[in-house]
């Protein structure tokens, strides 16, 4: 049964703390599978991982550095013995300028952590992975992972690199038994928008063709079944779950 298809499985969820990857972490939990709720909030992904219970750790993770995340896949294996499942969520939104005025330092942190983090989990994940006989990793990209976006370049440069990484990945690791796909959201209502007001709430819905952004609850169905065995055919993609913005 689709509740319980997870069983036995083990994941890491990383940014697991809120928004996409909290619902991702506690929809795989309920699935069946053992989670590793990483996030850079130790506060947080213990906040989750007490909401999903004994099957579940924290564990604090900065993701551009390179230790770290193969700490992140030490630790995982060291208290659950594998890893099957791997969700790359972590991400920052950086600064908003035009490409010209751009800050260096804002280029240098929202690559490091959107793309190189990606990588450093990925390149861990794997290895851990082909020591089992496979697995399977979703890479979050964005909407913005195949549409450009004004002020936001290090952030559009990110999510296209995570697309292309996916791909060859995937085409690397087809035939020993790892699938690697990536997921496009659009403008999802999370906690990072509570504070803003309706006026550009009501902005943001409307540059999507349903009026709406997108819920956290939504994106983690599609992750839950890419990692399932009905998604065993599919490896190197990137599905957008952007309620139509890209294909204005």
């Amino acid at each position: 049964m689709m509740d319980q298809e997870l069983a036995g499985k083990v994941a890491i969820v990383t940014g697991a703390g809120s928004g996409i990857g909290e619902a991702t972490a506690l929809l795989l939990a309920r699935r069946g599978a053992k989670v590793v709720v990483a996030d850079r909030d130790d506060s947080a992904a213990e906040r989750v991982a007490k909401a999903i219970g004994e099957d579940a750790m924290a564990y604090a993770v900065d993701v551009s550095f390179l230790s770290s995340c193969g700490e992140m896949v030490r630790h995982t294996l060291g208290r659950f013995g594998r890893l099957d499942i791997a969700v790359n969520n972590a991400g920052i939104g950086g600064p908003q300028a035009l490409t010209g005025d751009y800050p260096i330092d804002g280029w240098a942190q929202v690559i490091g952590v959107n793309l190189t983090g990606v990588f450093y989990c990925l390149r861990a994940e794997i290895q851990a992975m082909l020591a089992t006989g496979g697995g399977v990793i979703v890479n979050m990209a964005s909407i913005l992972g195949s549409v450009g976006f004004p002020q936001a370049v290090a952030y559009v440069a990110a999510k296209h690199g995570v697309v292309g990484m996916t791909r060859t990945a995937a085409i690397e690791y087809a035939r020993q038994g790892v699938r690697v796909n990536s997921i496009g959201p659009g403008f999802i209502d999370t906690p990072l928008l509570a504070d803003a007001d309706q006026e550009v709430i009501s902005g943001v819905s409307a540059l999507h063709p349903v009026g709406r952004m997108g819920r956290a609850e939504e994106v983690a169905e599609l992750v839950a079944f890419l990692v399932s065995d009905r998604a065993s055919n599919i490896t190197g993609s990137y599905l957008v779950t952007g309620g139509g913005y890209t294909a204005q």
